[in-house]
């Protein structure tokens, strides 16, 4: 062996490590240490030895020694040989020694979210609990408390009933004096037919005048106002000019007394006006319909043949003409100039409102038509139209609304030359209206209230045969009525009066 394999083999301290081959490792440093790298980068060509086979230890990526080289290590701390020589740390010990503090921070992290998530769900098992025990504190109300919801539901429909009762009952000032006009407009209607016809004209006009704008007023309101435009509204328009503007039109008198007798007497059947003394819009639906034809039955029947001649020579021209006289007027010349006026209403309404309008009427905004069609849809006529394309329906109506006003002016001749077939038919129609009052009143308010009555015994009936209202509330209400019972005083010398003194029992023994 050569001295320097044996200065090798031998080392100066006894706290340096046994190395193999130490000189050729400083001259062949490992592929990973930093001496290599600068070895490769100045190009030198170098080759690594192998330690031989009979070595104490062996190298690592890490400094390791033996175990009893770190106990003499440790014992000399002056030489301060713990740690290994600078040339064999490596640069994964400088990556290992930087990376342990960022693996600390990340299980102290982990530990934090592992602790914040289990606070959570306590937190929410803790609320899962309160909720769970709330929802089962209100699902099993006690007893007291079936009682009372089941007093406040009675009372909240007994409140409700007399509420809507007083509300229909119980008619506001307004009402009360529609109520009172009603009444008092038919008594002094009816003074004046048989006391001073000549003067009706003027009692028809003034109430036109103070009627029509309340209508107005209360359509428009509503969005009703469409309907100021309908036949009705027209033909008193024509009776005040026949009688207030063109006295001696003839013409235009036969137009008026026609559509008046005929369409607008027919409309009370039709569109079920009702004499409802308390309802303005009944009342002032009943008068534009009626009053009319009250007042030519008067201006033709019930005025002498001079008032007339004076006052209105077109009406007096008309009676006491010859029959074969042009100024005579049978069932073909009536109808003729009767159906002109209506045509030049008819088409008027029709481009005017049904097409200037369509946009607002398909909106909703109601009309004469649309009324029709929704109140006779089930009968067969209304089918009929219905059945049609929608673009023909509205030309099928106006078809079937001439058909239908020229038919109610068949009688008119009649209604115009006799007075007591004017009257007769006057009274029936009237008739009439009074049989639709009749029935709103009876059956609208009482089958109403009724209605309320049948609700609140269902209603009763359904909480009584309830399961928590048989479980929890009878039972209560039974011991409640029953401690009542007992301390209601029995009545004397009935069978359940308690004796209380031996000289009562007495006095009842003998009795």
């Amino acid at each position: 062996m050569s001295d320097l394999d044996a200065q090798s083999s031998h080392p100066t301290s006894k706290s340096e490590p046994l190395l193999s081959g130490v000189s050729h490792l400083s001259s062949n440093p490992l592929p990973g240490d930093s001496t290599h790298g600068g070895s490769a980068i100045v190009g030198e060509d170098r080759t690594t030895s192998v330690p031989s086979a009979g070595s104490s230890t062996g190298l690592t990526r890490n400094s390791s020694f033996s175990s009893s080289h770190y106990q003499d290590d440790f014992s000399d701390a002056d030489e301060g040989s713990f740690f290994p020589p600078l040339e064999r740390l490596t640069m994964f010990d400088f990556i290992e020694n930087l990376a342990l503090p960022q693996r600390v921070e990340r299980i102290q992290s982990s530990l934090q979210a592992q602790r914040e998530r289990f606070k959570r769900q306590q937190s929410r098992l803790n609320n899962t609990k309160d909720r769970m025990v709330e929802e089962w504190r209100l699902r099993v109300p006690t007893a007291e408390e079936q009682l009372d919801k089941y007093r406040k539901r009675v009372r909240t429909s007994v409140n409700r009933i007399t509420e809507r009762w007083n509300d229909r009952a119980t008619v506001t000032a307004r009402e009360k004096a529609s109520f009172i006009a009603g009444v008092m407009n038919i008594f002094i209607s009816g003074y004046i037919v048989g006391a001073r016809p000549e003067i009706f004209p003027l009692w028809y006009t003034a109430q036109l005048l103070y009627f029509m704008p309340l209508r107005y007023y209360s359509y428009h309101k509503k969005g009703y106002h469409y309907f100021l435009a309908d036949l009705c509204y027209f033909v008193n328009l024509l009776v005040v000019l026949s009688i207030w503007v063109f006295p001696n039109s003839k013409r235009l008198f036969i137009s008026s007394y026609c559509l008046a007798y005929g369409n607008n007497a027919i409309a009370i059947a039709m569109w079920r006006n009702a004499l409802v003394f308390h309802s303005m819009d009944k009342v002032v639906s009943l008068f534009i319909h009626i009053m009319p034809c009250a007042t030519l039955h008067c201006l033709v029947h019930l005025l002498s043949p001079e008032y007339q001649k004076e006052r209105y020579p077109a009406i007096y021209n008309i009676r006491f003409s010859a029959p074969d006289s042009p100024q005579h007027y049978g069932l073909p010349s009536m109808m003729m100039w009767a159906t002109l006026p209506y045509a030049i209403w008819q088409l008027s309404y029709h481009f005017l409102i049904t097409v200037r309008r369509r946009e607002k009427i398909a909106a909703g905004r109601p009309t004469s038509f649309t009324w029709l069609r929704r109140s006779y849809a089930k009968t067969w006529i209304g089918k009929i139209v219905l059945s049609l394309p929608e673009s023909l329906q509205e030309p099928a109506f106006m078809l079937i609304q001439y058909i239908y006003a020229c038919l109610t002016m068949l009688p008119c001749p009649i209604w115009f030359w006799s007075r007591w077939a004017s009257g007769v038919f006057l009274s029936a129609v009237f008739m009439w209206s009074i049989y639709n009052g009749a029935t709103y009143y009876i059956d609208y308010y009482g089958t109403k209230f009724q209605r309320e009555l049948e609700a609140l015994k269902k209603d009763v009936a359904k909480w009584q045969n309830s399961p928590e209202a048989a479980g929890s509330a009878s039972a209560p209400v039974v011991e409640r009525q029953r401690d009542d019972m007992e301390k209601i005083e029995p009545l004397p010398g009935s069978t359940g009066a308690v004796l209380n003194s031996a000289s009562e029992g007495e006095a009842r023994v003998r009795k």
